[in-house]
């Protein structure tokens, strides 16, 4: 397949630049970009088993909504010096 796209001058640049840092011609490392991004899954497909386990959970939306809030808590608390080893 053969596709001609119009690109922003800055766009085309980093492009070239690119392609060059890859020791690629642009339109290989163009076609090569084009096919990693969608051969890549989706937000959607990464996130269905998450969202299936949240939906098999039964746990309501402010269920969740605290659950991770205390997670979030205790990450960050995890990496604060001061409190890394408090019980």
């Amino acid at each position: 397949m053969t596709l001609n796209i119009t690109l922003q001058t800055d766009t085309e640049t980093k492009l070239r630049e690119r392609a060059q840092a890859e020791g690629e011609d642009v339109d290989s490392y163009a076609a090569r970009l084009l096919e990693d991004a969608v051969s890549a899954p989706s937000i959607d497909d990464l996130l269905a088993p998450f969202r299936r386990e949240v939906d098999e959970s039964g746990m309501s939306d402010a269920q969740l909504d605290e659950f991770y809030a205390d997670l979030r808590t205790k990450s960050v608390d995890g990496r604060r010096p001061d409190k890394a080893h408090r019980p």
